[in-house]
């Protein structure tokens, strides 16, 4: 299909872009948000997210490069996950799409920087790969919370569900975690209230995007453990991370910097594990402007 653009409302500080779709290998809609003109970057969103997350940082690439941002499998513009999820299908999602424009450079931010580091290792296609805080895990201690998460969004309990993923992957920071279960529950329903009561028709909320927690736990599992894959990568690699990022991501990123032959690092003063969001998306921590500067000469 080709790209149809569209005007953003004037309520939003997004700039105007095209929307267009390709159709993966098993026949899922793969829909996605372009900007701009130049050489392709796609870029794969993580976790509780959508293509929506990062209009600022496509919009500051956007003068000097095609901007693609899609919605993974699952999420706003694209079909759902399918019975037989698994990286393998992401990384055909992305493939898909590379194919289409003829991209081969690639950002993938937390579990969409398992996707870029996978697909880098398995596509040709690929010349260039930047990862923010890829969700690589040395061990299965971060995947526990799943089952608790899964009986809860099974019994309705969406921001029950939502605080065991946050206090499971320390996503909420010291704050937060200190702050009583019942409070934070009580607290994400009400933020997840508002959002929905200010939410546009096209707006992929937290309270939609909640149940997809469950996939990216399953991408966490598969990939736990499997650092030593990476060993073959010889794609040019640039390894963001925040100084305030998690913690627990940071031995990944030393090891894919030591055995990563054409690997470059980076850590960005002041910016959290949401680093590359939206300013607007202020529990997120986002500060695009920084990432794109590193983007933008490393793609260059």
């Amino acid at each position: 299909m080709n790209a149809l653009p569209i005007q953003s409302s004037s309520t939003r500080t997004e700039p105007s872009y095209k929307v267009g779709s390709v159709i993966s290998r098993d026949g899922t809609v793969i829909g996605y948000r372009q900007f701009g003109q130049g050489p392709g970057i796609v870029i794969v969103h993580g976790a509780n997210l959508s293509s929506q997350n990062f209009m600022q940082l496509a919009q500051r690439l956007a003068d000097a490069f095609t901007v693609y941002v899609p919605d993974r499998r699952g999420r706003g513009l694209s079909g759902p996950f399918g019975e037989d999820y698994s990286i393998r299908k992401e990384v055909e999602d992305l493939e898909a799409l590379l194919t289409r424009t003829g991209t081969y450079h690639v950002f993938g931010i937390s579990s969409g920087g398992l996707i870029a580091l996978e697909a880098a290792l398995t596509l040709p296609a690929i010349r260039r790969v930047a990862l923010y805080e890829p969700a690589l895990l040395m061990n299965s201690a971060r995947t526990e919370w799943l089952a608790r998460y899964d009986q809860e969004i099974a019994q309705g309990k969406t921001s029950a569900a939502l605080v065991t993923c946050l206090k499971g992957l320390q996503l909420g920071g010291a704050v937060l975690n200190a702050i009583p279960r019942r409070l934070l529950e009580f607290m994400t329903d009400k933020m997840m209230d508002s959002e929905d009561k200010k939410a546009k028709l096209d707006d992929v909320t937290m309270r939609i995007l909640a149940p997809t927690l469950h996939y990216d736990g399953r991408l966490l599992v598969e990939m736990t453990g499997k650092l030593d894959r990476f060993r073959a990568l010889n794609t040019e690699a640039l390894l963001l991370g925040g100084k305030k990022g998690l913690m627990y991501l940071k031995p990944a990123l030393d090891a894919l910097e030591n055995m990563l032959p054409q690997a470059k690092r980076k850590e960005l003063p002041g910016l959290d594990h949401g680093g590359p969001c939206d300013i607007s998306n202020t529990n997120r921590g986002g500060k695009p402007e920084l990432v794109a500067l590193e983007l933008r000469q490393f793609f260059s």
